[in-house]
C-alpha cells in the first residue's frame, strides 16, 4: 500500500500495563494499520512508554480522540509519511497435510513468499511435529501457488 500514512504518537508515564493492553486492542479494532510501544525516559528521568498508532492520514483524527479517550495522555502528536510497500496477495496450496495460505509480497525487485502462521502451527499440532520442523517441510510449496486450491 503506498501512500500517505500518519503516525500518532504520545507518552505515557502513569497507566497500569493492562490499561495500555487495553488500549492497544482498542486501536487495533478500531482499524489501526500497526500499534506499539517503546520504552522512553520522560522529564525528570522518569520511564515511560511511547504509543504509536499507525493509521491512513485520513483518520489521523479519529485515532488521536481514540488515543486521548483510551490512555492518560495529555496530548497526540502527529507525524506525516509516504510509505513504500510491497505488493501483497494470498493464495492457497495443496500440501500432504492439507490446505496451506501462502503469502506473496512483491515489488522494487523484491519477491518474498511465507506460509501463514496459524496453518503451518494447526499442521504442527496435527503431525506431533514441531513448528521448526514443520515449516522446514512446507517450504518446498511455498513456490508452487500457481496450482492453486479452492
Amino acid at each position: 500500500m503506498n501512500g500517505t500514512l500518519a503516525e500518532m504518537h504520545c507518552t505515557i508515564d502513569d497507566m497500569s500495563p493492562e490499561v495500555l493492553g487495553y488500549a492497544t486492542q482498542a486501536l487495533f479494532e478500531a482499524g489501526a494499520l500497526d500499534v506499539y510501544t517503546i520504552p522512553v525516559y520522560m522529564k525528570k528521568n522518569r520511564p515511560g512508554i511511547l504509543l504509536t498508532c499507525v493509521c491512513r492520514e485520513a483518520d489521523a483524527e479519529k485515532f488521536a480522540a481514540l488515543l486521548l479517550k483510551h490512555t492518560t495522555t495529555l496530548g497526540v502528536r502527529k507525524t506525516v509519511c509516504e510509505t513504500f510497500a510491497l505488493d501483497r496477495r494470498i493464495e492457497t496450496v495443496s500440501t500432504p497435510y492439507g490446505p496451506l495460505r501462502v503469502k506473496y509480497a512483491e515489488g522494487y525487485g523484491v519477491t518474498r513468499a511465507k506460509a501463514e502462521y496459524e496453518d503451518v502451527a494447526r499442521m504442527a499440532r496435527e503431525t506431533g511435529r514441531s513448528l521448526t520442523d514443520m515449516t522446514d517441510a512446507l517450504t518446498p510449496y511455498l513456490h508452487g501457488a500457481e496450482e492453486k486450491t479452492p
